[in-house]
């Protein structure tokens, strides 16, 4: 009870000093919570949304995924005859079914052809209006499509692009461009997670998004009265046979959950991810914390064991401080997560996906593991200081604030840092050497590991060496101030080194990622101008495959020398070492793709591949399967038939662009599938004529204009395409750091706001000799900004090194080219001085309010 009773009264009493602590516990919990809070909401949407848009049992084409998206490499959704309903509704237990036809490949655009789908990545569906959409779907105006010249519209989506009705929209499928005004609108009777829906009448369904009638992508099947889903599965299958694919309401939602839920946990475990990280940065926080609280408390943790008390009270004494202190964090943080959720969830409904407050799900174990979290870090980082307050001798009452350091530990912490560091950069350099990505990787994770906890601890040792350096450079220019402010600084390396290390965290992911990106970007490009040898790009950014009239328009454009068009389709490979690869991705092109995409081949010419009957392999393939050149291969063709093709040319593995691509010319594609199942183009290379490129490129676009699903790139465009996609991806990630740096941040203000404390009587004397408050506050920040570049240096520093050896990696996979981003590592070591001027203002005025008399008479 004593315990306790001296515990809570040092923990009061200290409130102050213990706020940016408990700050830190809050953000880390808060971040842990409103992830989980989150994901499980999206989780609760979803599987709302599934639950009421199956159909007691649904009824497809065999080539339909499990999710019912579309497969068919000819931009059509696979479908049925109409004849399958009439099969259905003979089966037992069948209380009515219902032909339904829908497509997810396609483009929506309004009357000036701009896209009507969502940002947000979710899909653009175009369906047949049916009684089972009927049941989730309330018409707020307007009327159901009737006719071809009628659509209707979600209600979401015609409040974000301001449609109403009477207004035209076109529907671009790959059967072509259907036009129709819309009839009604139509709102969600569950949350719509942003996909943009439409609806048709079925027979303009059929001729819009599949081009022939009584056909039917999905039959949708209600049960009689009594008759459970596993038994009107089982009749409707014996009843069709083994040709399609019949699921029950339980499947189709379990396929749909499975598909949303690989995208959801990738979303969850890397949030939870950059949680970790701050809370490993508040960690060092919470240790400089309880270090100096008990460092100023030295006397009267001496008097404390000169009367009686032992060290294991001392020690029980401080954690249950700590204790406190991750309860009180814990608490907030999980009350702040929830809004951190509610305002994630604001956030996605701005960018079109909508998830609704109604459906917020915390669960019983969220709350459990936030406090567990943040209690089990907060007492385990305390535990070090609680260690060393145990040792205070009762002396320690007779002397001054401060325990004297440990010169054995010092040494002890120093020759361990020397060996994790070294282990760490020997796993580097054991990464740069590996043959394959995939070994290298193991060793890339054991170095990052390793060579950030050998700088963690040796950051101490760095901290003298470091400091005055940057004091000579920056400091000295300020006179007196500044050498005090780097002596300060010098006075706890200890100190130094973790209030460092915590801003070093954050800036070496910073630099690492910034460098890693830089050079694929680089290595991407270079790739592109060494290897691409046409103008033109052409395809469409959400995957919609080429129609044949937008590649006749392509081929119809003046100015242009040649167009190569680009096929993609699967096949079954018999091997000459016997083996049958079933579902093998081989692409078909013009011979002139040869010119367009200059691959390096290891083994014979790259042209000879386009010759009838033959193709190439890639090196890869062809050491695993025993495949020269000459060697025969059987190729049964998805949709076709067999075709022995002769193996004229081996590429060479080690390329970026079309990596692991196996070719033959459309010219053999046509001979072995049929006219009707050829796959559409993927994409489409087109040059220009010397001295025409801008004049085509103009063209291009024109004669693209009633095919706005189509993007023409250039080079130069589509080097920028792809750097605009780093760096959105980087920035994401840029934007989740900023928890661990923020909290690095807090680490800097509490250390300052300490050692002010620690100082009071010092200050007051430098007051009283004549220093001015405004040369006291400078000196303070000037030691801020000097204990920020130290942990600039080494995260910077650390990170490039990182960086560095991740790209050895990638160099594996092609990505030759190492790419420092000097402008981003620059401002952001300047912007790490900012943050040290920044984080000094409150400690400074506090500083500098202080009375000098009082300051000196401060025990």
């Amino acid at each position: 009870m004593t315990v306790m009773k001296t515990s809570m009264r040092n923990f009061f009493a200290h409130k102050g000093r213990m706020a940016l602590s408990a700050v830190a516990v809050l953000l880390s919990v808060g971040f842990v919570c409103g992830t989980l809070v989150f994901t499980d909401t999206m989780n609760t949407t979803f599987d709302k949304l599934f639950a009421a848009t199956s159909s007691d049992v649904t009824v497809s084409a065999k080539g339909a995924s499990d999710t019912g998206e579309t497969t068919s490499d000819n931009g059509k959704p696979p479908v049925m005859p109409a004849s399958v309903l009439d099969k259905v509704r003979e089966a037992q237990g069948v209380k009515s079914a219902e032909g339904t036809v829908f497509s997810t490949s396609v483009t929506v655009v309004d009357a000036d052809k701009d896209s009507l789908s969502p940002s947000s990545g979710a899909p653009t569906i175009v369906g047949s209006w049916n009684a089972n959409d009927a049941r989730t779907m309330k018409i707020t105006s307007g009327t159901a499509p009737q006719g071809s010249g009628q659509v209707m519209i979600d209600a979401d989506t015609a409040d974000k692009h301001h449609l109403k009705l009477g207004d035209e929209i076109g529907v671009i499928s790959a059967v072509g461009t259907h036009t129709a005004k819309i009839s009604g609108i139509a709102a969600f009777q569950v949350t719509n997670p942003g996909a943009a829906i439409f609806y048709l009448d079925t027979k303009t369904a059929q001729q819009s998004l599949v081009g022939e009638s009584n056909v039917y992508t999905n039959v949708n099947v209600t049960a009689a009265t009594g008759v459970t889903d596993a038994q009107l599965k089982t009749n409707v299958a014996a009843e069709l046979g083994g040709d399609y694919k019949v699921q029950t309401a339980k499947e189709t939602a379990d396929a749909n959950r499975a598909d949303v839920g690989d995208f959801l946990n990738v979303m969850k475990y890397a949030m939870l991810g950059f949680a970790g990280i701050a809370f490993l940065v508040g960690i060092f926080l919470i240790i400089n914390t309880f270090s100096m609280l008990v460092a100023q408390r030295t006397r009267e943790i001496g008097l404390m064991r000169a009367i009686g008390s032992s060290r294991r009270q001392v020690n029980r004494s401080v954690l249950v401080e700590a204790l406190l202190l991750g309860v009180v964090g814990s608490v907030l943080g999980v009350g702040a997560g929830v809004g951190l959720a509610v305002g994630l969830m604001k956030l996605m409904s701005m960018t079109g996906m909508n998830l609704s407050t109604d459906d917020l799900t915390v669960a019983w174990t969220t709350p459990v593991i936030g406090l567990a979290l943040g209690v089990i870090v907060t007492v385990l980082a305390a535990y070090l200081p609680a260690r060393r307050a145990g040792k205070v001798s009762p002396m320690a009452a007779l002397r001054d604030a401060g325990a004297p350091a440990d010169a054995k530990a010092g040494a002890i912490r120093a020759v361990l840092g020397l060996l994790l560091t070294g282990a760490g950069g020997y796993c580097l350099y054991l990464t740069s050497a590996a043959d394959k990505a995939s070994e290298g990787s193991l060793w890339l994770g054991l170095g990052v590991v390793l060579s950030l906890i050998g700088f963690v601890v040796i950051g101490p040792l760095l901290a003298g060496a470091v400091v005055r350096v940057l004091g000579a450079v920056i400091l000295r220019a300020f006179g007196p101030v500044g050498r005090m402010a780097e002596r300060n600084a010098l006075r706890n390396p200890r100190r130094t080194g973790a209030t460092g290390a915590a801003l070093m965290i954050g800036l070496a992911l910073v630099a690492c990622l910034s460098v890693v990106g830089s050079s694929m970007v680089a290595s991407a490009t270079d790739q592109l101008d060494k290897t691409v040898g046409t103008d033109f790009i052409i395809q469409s950014d959400s995957g919609q495959l080429m129609t044949p009239q937008a590649v006749q328009a392509i081929k119809k454009t003046p100015g242009l020398e040649r167009v190569t068009e680009y096929k993609w389709t699967k096949a079954d490979f018999t091997t000459p070492d016997g083996k049958t690869l079933d579902g093998t991705a081989i692409t078909a092109a013009d011979p002139s793709y040869a010119t367009d995409l200059r691959t390096e081949t290891v083994a014979g010419q790259l042209t000879d591949a386009y010759k009838p009957g033959s193709m190439s392999v890639h090196e890869t393939f062809a050491k695993d399967h025993g495949i020269h050149l000459g060697s025969k291969i059987a190729v049964a063709f998805d949709n076709g038939s067999t075709a022995r093709l002769t193996v004229r040319a081996i590429t060479s593995s080690d390329v970026v662009i079309d990596q692991g691509a196996m070719y033959t010319s459309i010219a053999t594609l046509k001979k072995y599938v049929p006219a009707d199942k050829l796959p559409l183009d993927s994409l489409v290379f087109a040059t220009a004529k010397d001295g025409q490129q801008d004049a085509a490129y103009k063209s291009l676009k024109t004669s693209l204009h009633d095919y706005p699903q189509y993007t023409v790139r250039d080079q130069t465009d589509y080097k920028q395409a792809l750097k605009d996609q780093i760096g959105q991806l980087l920035n994401l990630i840029y934007g989740l750091l900023a928890l661990a740096i923020v909290v690095a941040v807090l680490g800097v203000v509490n250390t300052l706001a300490l050692s002010v404390v620690e100082r009071t009587r010092e200050i007051g004397l430098m007051r009283a000799i004549g220093l001015s408050r405004r040369q006291l506050r400078r000196m303070i920040r000037m030691e801020s900004v000097v204990i920020a570049l130290f942990g600039a240096l080494l995260g910077l520093g650390l990170g490039m090194g990182w960086g560095a050896t991740a790209q050895q990696l990638l160099a594996l996979e092609g990505l030759n080219v190492l790419e420092i981003p000097w402008p981003t590592i620059i401002g952001v070591f300047i912007g790490s001085a900012f943050v040290g001027l920044l984080a000094a203002l409150v400690p400074a005025f506090r500083a500098g309010r202080m009375n000098v008399l009082n300051a000196i008479a401060t025990e």
